[in-house]
C-alpha cells in the first residue's frame, strides 16, 4: 500500500505532513476525511487529522507522521544528524504545536472564520487576546529564523510545521501587520513559499 494521508487539506497539520512527504520526494495519497469521522476515529482516538497508512502501519498525530515519514523513506533528510541539533529543532515543534498554534490558528484564525454573531460580525473577544499574544511569539519566531530556518541552518520539519501557520495568520490584518514588522521573518516566509511543498500543498482558500 502507498502512503496515505488522511484529513482535511485545509487542516494546517494535514498540511505539514503533506510538506514532509513532497521534501522527501515521497508519493502519496491524500484521502480528504472530516475529524472525527468514522475512518479518522479508527486512527486517531481522539478523531484528529491528519492520520496515516502505510502497508500495515497506521499512526496519528503530526510529530509522529512526519518523524516517520522523514526516517522510513529515502530523500533528504529533515531531522539533524546531531542530538542537540535534533533536540532543537523538536524544542521548536513543541512550541509550534501547544502555543503557537493555539493562539494564531485556534483562537485568532479559526474564529475570524466561523465565530460570528447573528448578523455575520465576527466575535472578537479571542481574537483580541490572541492579538496581544502575537508580538511575543512573533518576536521570538523572527530570532529563530536567524541562522536561515527555523532554528537551524538547514531546512528540517520544524519548517514543515510553522509554514502553514504563517500562511494562514497572514490572512488577517493583526497577524499580517506582525509579519510585515518582523524582518527576518518576512524574508524568510517568502523563501519557503517559494519551495515546491508549500506551493503544491496550497489548500483550498478559507470561507469568506
Amino acid at each position: 500500500m502507498s502512503l496515505q494521508i488522511i484529513g482535511i487539506p485545509q487542516s494546517s497539520f494535514v498540511r505539514v505532513v503533506r510538506m514532509v512527504a513532497h521534501e522527501k520526494g515521497v508519493d502519496y495519497e491524500l484521502m480528504p476525511a472530516m475529524p472525527h469521522s468514522d475512518e479518522v476515529n479508527a486512527i486517531h482516538p481522539l478523531g484528529k487529522v491528519p492520520v496515516m497508512r502505510h502497508d500495515h502501519v497506521e499512526l496519528a498525530e503530526s510529530e509522529v507522521i512526519s518523524r516517520y515519514i522523514d526516517d522510513t523513506f529515502d530523500g533528504p533528510a529533515l531531522m539533524p544528524a546531531d542530538p542537540l541539533a535534533a533536540a532543537k529543532v523538536d524544542q521548536w515543534i513543541s512550541i509550534i504545536t501547544t502555543a503557537i498554534d493555539l493562539t494564531m490558528i485556534r483562537h485568532y484564525v479559526l474564529e475570524y472564520l466561523f465565530n460570528k454573531d447573528e448578523d455575520g460580525n465576527v466575535v472578537r473577544n479571542r481574537i483580541d487576546d490572541s492579538v496581544e499574544k502575537m508580538p511575543a511569539q512573533f518576536a521570538a519566531l523572527n530570532k529563530a529564523v536567524a541562522p536561515g530556518y527555523l532554528g537551524s541552518d538547514a531546512f528540517t520539519v520544524a519548517d514543515c510545521f510553522i509554514a502553514p501557520i504563517l500562511a494562514y495568520v497572514s490572512m488577517f490584518p493583526e497577524g499580517q501587520a506582525q509579519l510585515e514588522s518582523s524582518t527576518a521573518l518576512k524574508d524568510y516566509f517568502a523563501r519557503i513559499s517559494e519551495r515546491d511543498s508549500f506551493k503544491v500543498t496550497e489548500p483550498p482558500p478559507p470561507p469568506s
